[in-house]
């Protein structure tokens, strides 16, 4: 046996089969339960607010304390899923947002629908760093990035499902059996994925190594991998690394060797939320507001939003080839461009291809960024722990983002917004291009050792300059 680093050579190893695919499948179903219910809000509210349920005061605190509550769940995440288990954990989040919604539909009131909200919105903000994270953990290095940026794509499919959902079922029937599909769903999901083993490189993190070969045993006799042929690869890519026990604290992403990887997670997942909500959720007031109609500024921005699945399919074509730092850097780079273009667009056409454009920058950085880069910063000890304070902070800065848009477009214009767009893009592409790491066709464990010292997740003996083979 040689530890941590056999377990992922050995999963990193294995062929590309139905395993994986149900892998992605599972924790995709769990995911866009999720999304569904975010974006179901602006239907819900609307139709509360015509039925005399709610204010406009009441509905901007359902908001609120929805995204209270995904901070709140991204931060408890991270902790939960490093000290009990990624599976715990899923099983854990999923369960609570499943409940709520349930709860949520049955609420006898706006104020009781309020407090369901942020119970629901912890288990939504602990989602997304349980499933990024546990995907990468199993994912072979060569696939790792194109089944991240698969799962980006499909869960932002649900803004479509939701949106036509709402326009059949809330006129007619009324918003509560929107929460009720998004909890039954969520609780069906739940029971599927009791079938979905343990990470194996958490379980020999924590010394559990034992049931740790069981499950890639498991995984490799589904896989049509002979456990022989499996462990002669782990021997042949991991000869350089030996396991250390040791105890990860919160502290440790803030240490010397973790600290530049912290900084650029966080920056990352800033920069996608603020570029996010400032561009695509204001960019229909922005056209009405230069004087479009709402019928036109509604046409545009379809037109513009079709970019985004676009741009998922360009970062499944370029992970593995561009890599994820370099990819971020690039996008970076000509989203900013195209955004310093925007405001100089006069005709319909030339506003909705700049338009089409940027989305579809925003949804290749997504890809690169919180569906894939982000996990793989971090030790398997400290992942989403790690992937948790990143998120919690890019959940924190997103509150204030509506105000900072408001106030630079109220006194600059679309100018302004641009203008804050493309500072956080080319910061962004700076402190990436500076501190981040290239992860691209490499183990998990590869990209740990880059930090690794006499206390880490690794150690490294026996190949010059310390660094492991990337694995092709």
């Amino acid at each position: 046996m040689y530890g941590d680093a056999s377990v992922g050579a050995r999963l990193d190893g294995l062929p590309l089969s139905r395993f994986h695919w149900r892998l992605l499948g599972l924790i995709a179903a769990g995911m866009y339960f999720d999304s569904f219910d975010i974006y179901i809000a602006g239907t819900v509210l609307a139709a509360m607010i015509h039925s005399g349920e709610s204010t406009l005061r009441l509905n901007a605190t359902f908001v609120s304390v929805t995204f209270i509550g995904m901070m709140t769940g991204a931060w408890l995440s991270g902790w939960l899923g490093d000290r009990f288990g990624r599976r715990f954990c899923y099983q854990f989040n999923l369960g609570i947002y499943g409940f709520a919604s349930i709860a949520a539909a049955l609420a006898p009131s706006i104020y009781w629908l309020i407090a369901f909200r942020l119970v629901m919105g912890i288990g939504m903000g602990a989602e997304i760093v349980v499933g990024y994270g546990t995907l990468s953990e199993f994912i072979p290095a060569s696939w790792r990035g194109r089944f991240g940026t698969i799962l980006n794509l499909i869960i932002n499919t649900s803004l479509f499902l939701s949106t036509f959902l709402g326009w059949l079922i809330v006129p007619h029937y009324g918003w509560r059996w929107m929460f009720a599909i998004a909890g039954c769903g969520a609780l069906v999901v739940w029971f599927l994925r009791k079938s979905m083993p343990e990470s194996p490189r958490w379980l020999a993190t924590h010394g559990r190594a034992e049931e740790a070969q069981r499950i890639v045993e498991r995984i490799e006799a589904e896989c049509g991998a002979s456990s022989g042929h499996a462990a002669t690869h782990a021997a042949a890519t991991a000869t350089a690394i030996v396991t250390v026990s040791h105890e990860s604290r919160m502290g440790d992403l803030f240490s010397r060797r973790l600290l530049a990887r912290t900084v650029t997670a966080v920056v990352v997942l800033v920069a996608l939320f603020v570029v996010n909500y400032a561009f695509v959720s204001w960019i229909p007031t922005f056209l009405v507001k230069q004087g479009h109609s709402v019928s036109s500024s509604l046409g545009l921005t379809a037109v513009m939003f079709a970019g985004g699945p676009i741009g998922s399919l360009i970062a499944f074509c370029l992970a593995e080839r561009l890599g994820r730092k370099w990819g971020i850097v690039l996008f970076s780079l000509v989203c900013a461009g195209f955004g310093v273009a925007y405001p100089y667009a006069q005709s319909a056409t030339a506003i909705a291809a700049l338009g089409f454009a940027i989305t579809a920058c925003i949804y290749v950085l997504s890809s690169f960024s919180v569906a894939t880069y982000v996990p793989e910063l971090f030790p398997t000890a400290l992942r989403l722990r790690g992937s948790g304070l990143a998120n919690t902070a890019g959940r924190a800065v997103s509150i204030f983002v509506p105000f900072a848009v408001a106030g630079a477009f109220t006194h600059f214009g679309i100018g302004g917004v641009l203008a804050l767009i493309v500072g956080t893009l080319l910061t962004q592409a700076l402190i990436v291009g500076l501190l981040g790491t290239e992860t691209r066709r490499r183990s998990l464990e590869s990209i740990a050792a880059d930090v690794a010292g006499p206390t880490s997740e690794t150690e490294m003996t026996g190949r010059p300059g310390g660094a492991p083979a990337a694995i092709e």
